[in-house]
């Protein structure tokens, strides 16, 4: 159980960290042509590997954009994270496309087509 929670707390640390880069320490201009979020982090059990999820708002081509750019700054996002959280081995960093908020955007319009636009009344019988 306690090992559960180390791992939140790390997890919610290198997402509050990473987040704090992309607001002022990525320059890489790909990066800012979509409005990114990090979703949710994981890290393995072994904390060798974090995969951070992140939410791109733009058209296609810029989450595509914005996802090279944030591959490409990998590294240096390894590097930073390590010089600001003390861990014994800093975690391989890798940036996965998290679709999840359209998906639900989409599950929401397809409910909305298929209900009536008025609500019913029910008669209740005396």
């Amino acid at each position: 159980m306690a090992n559960i929670r180390r791992l939140e707390k790390i997890s919610s640390l290198i997402k509050r960290e990473i987040s704090l880069m992309l607001i002022s320490e990525i320059k890489d201009d790909r990066v800012g042509s979509g409005m990114v979020s990090i979703t949710q982090v994981e890290v393995s059990g072994d904390l060798q590997h974090a995969k951070v999820f992140v939410s791109i708002y733009g058209t296609d081509a810029a989450k595509k954009e914005t996802m090279e750019g944030l591959k490409a700054c990998t590294s240096f996002v390894r590097k930073s994270l390590g010089q600001k959280i003390r861990l014994r081995h800093t975690p391989e960093i890798r940036f996965i496309q998290d679709t999840s908020l359209e998906k639900g955007d989409q599950l929401i319009k397809l409910i909305e087509r298929i209900t009536p636009s008025t609500p019913s009344t029910i008669v209740e019988e005396e």
